[in-house]
Formats: structure tokens, C-alpha cells, sequence
């Protein structure tokens, strides 16, 4: 299966595993709770999806690849114990507790979660000594003499024999002790993870020309030669921070993150090209609504590499617009619950009220970060928030008036967000024209409309704000269980700040 199913299949067994009964007893036993055995090519994002999987469920994780640690980090370190039988006293070997087992219940007590994953990567390629330690770790739930604590379950990954010479096979009592669940690679699916987080529009735009090249792994006369999607990913961040520093990416240091020669090559071609592309095409005055004639010509003339490229950075361009919304958006909803907490609450002390409620939500913030909850992004929108909470603290102890004074800054707020929710609209009205001037119903609209449908944040606005060309070209181009997929998501009911003034 594809590594979205398979996270689906994760958070389904999360949810399972961690049912209780009415006397507070797991619905399944641990000793039936099977660990999940994740087997796949290197670098497809296992350990991403594990961390998605325990933000999404708001439950602790701890992951470690095994092939780092050595059989005494692992099992513990031995010592000497006294022990007494039958009136004779020995000697007797104990051992220390796992560092591994160690993380848990630090993670346990820094984080306050009594529940989680432990999650081991690469366990099929560890050394021989280790072998016998994986093995009684998948059956038996232990390290050493150390049980994984209760409410916390094993999910293990590991990569086939054909990546990895030094790939053990499992037996098959081991085998019958564990959910084996084989994950390939796709491309169409890390397509639409590359677009939520923003990979490097270059990269996306030559792999929706070149989705072959996505992941290889060959062995020729050179050597082994692989393309991964951690490769790509890595690359897109540093292509980012390069382009900030005025630095180009030649084939030799893309050749460090693809490493199939040929591929290498091929994009730092493609690289050169679009780098044209954006210059030649204006992307931000396209945006603003104003478009040379030059730039039409151009496009009628331009192979279907470069107007795909094209769109590609229209996506990109829009993709800016839709993300600062999006973190608008967010902040009014939780600078929204915060006021409405602070109102419900309020009494004749409103002004110590806030300040308690303040330094509560900073501290279940804090809590929540260290448990690994927010995403980057998400916590740049909570140090935002927390700045305006604070900005806005009402100086007087009368509850009506230090509601209005809390509620000033907010009402503000949601009034830039109407105003850049107006801004996105003319640009996605003027994205809108571009296309139907340089491709009408061709092909690239089709890209176009995909790309937007892809783009959950752009979901996310277009289902507060119309847009009804949009759902015109949904239902001109889109077909099939996609197109019913994409027209319910937009037109699901979301409330954002905006709604939230006028229940106050």
C-alpha cells in the first residue's frame, strides 16, 4: 500500500489499541496488541508519517533508528546484584534500564501523556549482536528485562532485502507476533504532501514532467545510484535558503541530495530553465492583474515543459497568499476560544482573570509544544498569538469594560483578515484570467485546478470565500471520485474569525 493508506491504517490501530472498557482495561489486551511492522524503501517518509500520526492523535511519541545504538544502550548496562536461594547466597547479573525504556518515561513525565508510540526504525539492519534483542523486542514487548510501559504501542519499520545488504529476515514466529504492512512508493501521493508543505516549486514542477524520476534504485557498472523522496525534500529546503542567499545550486551539489547521475543532471538543467521561466513570466505582476502582451506571446510559443512550469509558479505564487490567510485564520479561531473562555469567566476581578488565564494557556502551550503537537508553522501562529494576548491585556477590573478592551485588538485583527482574504480573492480572480487567456480549456488548466484542489490551506480558503470559476472548472475538467472529493471538501461548513465578531 502507499504511505497514506498506511498511515490511515496507523491512526486506526492507535485508536483500537488504546480503546478502554467501562473499568478503565483495554478493550484489547497488550498481550494481543500485535506491534505494527512498517517494511519499505529507504526515505519515503515513515518516521514523517509517525509524526504526523502523534500530533493528529494528540498522543506521545518516542522514535529511535536502532542501527545507532549498540546492544548495551539497548538493553542496559549489566551489574552485579546479591540474591539469596535457599539460604545461600550468589552473585547474579542485572541489568540497567534501556535507554530506550528511559526515553518513554521521560517522555511520560515532561510531556504528561500516560499513552503513546515507540517507534524503531531500520529494525531489520541491525548488527548481529542486536538481532536477538529486536526479535524478543517484537515478541515479547521488552528490552532486556524492561516491559515497554502499558498504554505505549510498538510500531517498527524496516527496509526490503533488495535496499539493504545488511536486511535480516524475520522468522516466521516472529512474523506470526506482528501486522506486517508492506509500503511502496508514490509518486501522486507525496505529490500532494509536497504541496501542503511548500517543497520547492522547481522540484514539483520537474517531477510532474519527470514523476519516473521520483525514486530509483539501481545498481550499474558505477555503483548503487538512488533517487529518494527524502533526497528531494532535503533539496528543497536548501534550494530555498540558496535562493535567499543570491547562491546557485550547480549539479554537483544537487548530485549530493539526487544521487543517480544522470537524474542530478537532468534537474539542474531543469533548474536553469525555470529560473528563466520565473524571471521571463513576472510571476507577481501576473498576480496583480497586469500582464504584457510579451508575456502572451511568449506562452503561445512555449513547449508544454514551460507552460507547465509556468503553472507551476502561478501555484507557487498563489500558494504565499493562501498560507498567510491560512495562519490568520488560525489565530482568530484560537484568539476567538481565548476571548470567549475570558467572558464566560469573567467577574469583578477581570484584570487578574486574564492574567491567569494568560499564563495558563502560555503554559498548556509550551506543554503541548514539547510534546511534539505543533508543526513549525503552527507554533510561529502561537508565539503570534500569545504576543496579541498579551498586547491586549485590559487595564481596568470591571468586566464589561475590560472585555471590550480585550476585544479591540481581536475585532482589528479579523478586519486585516477581511482585508487579505480580499486581496487573495483579486489574485486568485487574476491567476484565474491569465489562464484562460494563455490556455483556455487546455491541459494546464487541468494542472491548475488540481494543484488548487491538492493545497488543503487553499481548500481551507476556498470554502470560506467562493470562487465561481473554480467550481466551474471542477466541473468541466474534474471527473470521477476525485472531483466528488475535492467539490465536498470546499463546500464543508468552517467557521473563521470574521464569524466569530459577529457572535460577539
Amino acid at each position: 500500500m502507499d504511505i497514506k493508506k498506511a498511515k490511515k491504517e496507523i491512526i486506526n490501530t492507535v485508536k483500537a489499541y488504546l480503546m478502554k472498557d467501562s473499568s478503565g482495561e483495554y478493550k484489547i489486551p497488550a498481550i494481543r496488541q500485535r506491534p505494527l511492522l512498517l517494511i519499505g524503501p529507504p526515505g519515503i517518509g515513515k518516521t514523517q508519517v509517525m509524526e504526523q500520526v502523534a500530533r493528529e492523535l494528540k498522543t506521545g511519541l518516542v522514535a529511535y533508528t536502532i542501527t545507532h545504538h549498540t546492544r548495551q544502550s539497548a538493553v542496559g548496562l549489566p551489574f552485579i546484584k546479591e540474591e539469596e536461594f535457599n539460604g545461600v547466597k550468589y552473585s547474579v547479573t542485572e541489568y540497567t534500564m534501556s535507554e530506550i525504556i528511559a526515553s518513554v518515561y521521560s517522555k511520560i513525565r515532561d510531556s504528561g501523556l500516560k499513552e503513546g508510540i515507540l517507534f524503531i526504525d531500520e529494525i531489520n539492519c541491525v548488527s548481529e549482536t542486536l538481532a536477538p534483542t529486536m526479535l524478543q523486542f517484537l515478541q515479547c514487548k521488552t528490552f532486556g528485562n524492561r516491559k515497554i510501559p502499558e498504554g505505549w504501542i510498538i510500531v517498527a519499520a524496516g527496509n526490503p532485502q533488495e535496499y539493504n545488504r545488511s536486511v535480516h529476515e524475520f522468522d516466521m514466529v516472529t512474523l506470526d507476533r506482528v501486522r506486517k504492512i508492506e509500503i511502496e512508493a508514490e509518486y501522486s501521493v507525496w505529490s500532494e504532501y509536497a504541496r501542503e508543505n511548500r517543497i520547492n516549486p522547481a522540484i514539483l514542477s520537474y517531477l510532474e514532467l519527470r514523476p519516473a524520476n521520483f525514486y530509483k534504485a539501481e545498481a550499474d557498472v558505477d555503483g548503487l545510484q538512488f533517487v529518494t523522496a527524502r533526497g528531494w525534500e532535503d533539496l528543497s529546503c536548501l534550494l530555498d535558503i540558496y535562493k535567499e542567499l543570491s547562491i546557485e545550486a550547480d549539479e554537483e551539489i544537487i548530485y549530493e541530495f539526487i544521487q543517480h547521475r544522470e537524474v542530478a543532471k537532468d534537474v539542474a538543467a531543469y533548474l536553469d530553465l525555470y529560473k528563466k521561466y520565473e524571471d521571463n513570466y513576472g510571476i507577481n505582476d501576473i498576480l496583480k492583474g497586469n500582464v504584457p502582451s510579451l508575456v502572451y506571446e511568449r506562452i503561445y510559443r512555449a513547449s508544454f515543459d514551460e507552460r507547465l512550469s509556468v503553472v507551476n509558479l502561478l501555484l507557487s505564487g498563489l500558494g504565499i497568499y493562501f498560507d498567510k490567510t491560512y495562519a490568520y485564520h488560525f489565530i482568530a479561531d484560537q484568539w476567538f476560544l481565548f476571548l470567549k473562555q475570558f467572558k464566560e469567566k469573567a467577574d469583578k476581578d477581570s484584570y487578574a482573570l486574564y492574567e491567569k488565564l494568560y499564563k495558563d494557556y502560555e503554559i498548556n502551550i509550551e506543554k503541548e509544544r514539547k510534546a511534539g503537537f505543533y508543526t513549525k508553522k503552527q507554533e510561529e501562529c502561537y508565539i503570534k498569538l500569545l504576543k496579541l494576548l498579551l498586547e491586549n491585556k485590559p487595564s481596568v477590573e470591571n468586566t464589561e469594560e475590560a472585555f471590550n478592551q480585550a476585544k479591540t485588538g481581536f475585532t482589528n485583527f479579523c478586519g486585516q483578515l477581511e482585508e487579505l482574504e480580499d486581496k487573495t480573492s483579486a489574485v486568485l480572480e487574476n491567476a484565474f484570467d491569465f489562464m484562460e487567456a494563455a490556455f483556455k480549456n487546455g491541459q494546464e488548466m487541468v494542472v491548475f485546478v488540481t494543484g488548487l484542489a491538492m493545497d488543503k490551506k487553499a481548500v481551507s480558503y476556498l470554502s470560506e470565500n467562493k470562487c465561481d470559476r473554480y467550481l466551474k472548472y471542477n466541473e468541466e475538467l474534474m471527473a470521477g471520485t476525485k472531483k466528488a472529493q475535492i467539490i465536498s471538501m470546499i463546500e464543508k461548513d468552517e467557521v473563521y474569525g470574521k464569524e466569530h465578531i459577529r457572535e460577539f
